[in-house]
């Protein structure tokens, strides 16, 4: 009979490919409004900023790609 390891799934917030820790510092008027806004969707401070500055790199990268194409098609 095959053992099956048993050891529990970390969080789905956890990559397991190369992370690193960043620490922030803010005042405590911001961390509130962030504490609000993460509750609100039913995430943690942490996921809330993740997703965030997930978004935030996607949407730049994005206006990238369309400024791009506009300039390679002759579109301004």
């Amino acid at each position: 009979m095959r053992k099956v390891n048993a050891t529990p799934h970390p969080p789905a917030t956890l990559v397991l490919m190369g992370t690193s820790v960043l620490s922030l510092r803010m005042d405590g008027e911001l961390l509130e409004r962030l504490r609000d806004r993460a509750a609100k969707r039913g995430m943690s401070v942490q996921d809330y900023v993740v997703r965030t500055l997930i978004r935030d790199d996607f949407d730049e990268r994005f206006q990238t790609a369309v400024e791009e194409t506009e300039k390679f098609y002759g579109v301004t």
